[in-house]
């Protein structure tokens, strides 16, 4: 089971090709014969196998940011690179029906997140999601594992990134109880979720196991307010996803998102359940 805001490429197969993949896999391809290396020889340098480059150089494949920066410094591209990636026209490893959520998030003043399912991709550590992603169905390749990573990271980067922004997640008690992957990498999560909660912009809230009245039991959502102040908000199965526009759908979801609010473990509590399970593991 995965979160299903990166659930790859539609299909399972190779992302679409879209005009500035394909753009950015000539410009790759010509510094690289400018500097004389085969994809071969280029391959090792910026740590990528040549498979994941011939598939970047062919418009194919969506290059990761850290591939982006090596090639940068191997091929002394004079941060042509770096700028032509940042027009590229998709999100890496991010499933077509999120994309349109995941723009308006990276602009977000305020994103507040409920999740019963897994923890949260915004929270989640390097290893939680790739046990995740190893444990998908139909089972991914390496390289849509890796394509997936990625895009987990950048929008990771928002959390750091945007400190004016007010992050506020409602996770459940028993998703961290789970131990997926074992008390190693559950003690790693209770600790990345203890600094992140200790950050100014970032509310943590548990909602305990035991609860005799729950506001949120129709499921996970996702509400975002835009920089013109305009609510929007999310909901997402296991292959498909929803953009509500709906002032009057938005709204229920507020007051449902407020009442889990008061029901949910206070920000000091919370914190302190974290703190003792940290001490558990």
């Amino acid at each position: 089971m995965t979160e299903t805001e990166t659930a790859g490429t539609s299909g399972g197969g190779e992302p679409e090709v879209s005009e500035s993949l394909k753009s950015f896999g000539e410009v790759v391809k010509a510094f690289r014969k400018r500097a004389r290396l085969t994809q071969e020889e280029f391959a090792p340098l910026v740590r990528y196998s040549l498979p994941t480059v011939a598939s970047i150089e062919q418009g194919r494949r969506f290059p990761p940011v850290d591939f982006v920066d090596r090639a940068e410094e191997v091929l002394d591209a004079f941060g042509t690179l770096k700028g032509a990636a940042r027009h590229l026209s998709r999100k890496p490893g991010l499933a077509s029906w999120f994309r349109q959520w995941a723009q308006l998030e990276a602009e977000a003043v305020s994103l507040y997140t409920y999740e019963c399912r897994l923890i949260p991709g915004l929270l989640q550590t390097e290893a939680y999601a790739q046990r995740l992603f190893r444990d998908q169905l139909p089972p991914l390749g390496d390289e849509q594992i890796e394509a997936q990573m990625a895009a987990r990271k950048e929008r990771q980067r928002l959390l750091t990134e945007r400190p004016n922004t007010a992050y506020s997640f409602i996770v459940e008690e028993h998703l961290l109880r789970r131990q997926l992957d074992g008390e190693r990498t559950t003690r790693e999560l209770v600790d990345h979720l203890i600094r992140l909660a200790e950050r100014r912009n970032i509310e943590l809230q548990i909602m305990p196991v035991v609860r005799d009245s729950h506001a949120g039991l129709d499921g996970p959502m996702r509400l975002l307010e835009t920089s013109d102040n305009h609510w929007l908000a999310y909901c997402e199965g296991q292959e498909s996803g929803r953009l509500i526009h709906d002032r009057k759908v938005v709204s229920m979801l507020q007051m449902r998102y407020a009442r889990m609010r008061s029901q949910a473990l206070t920000l000091p509590d919370s914190l302190g359940l974290l703190r003792q399970m940290r001490g558990a593991a």
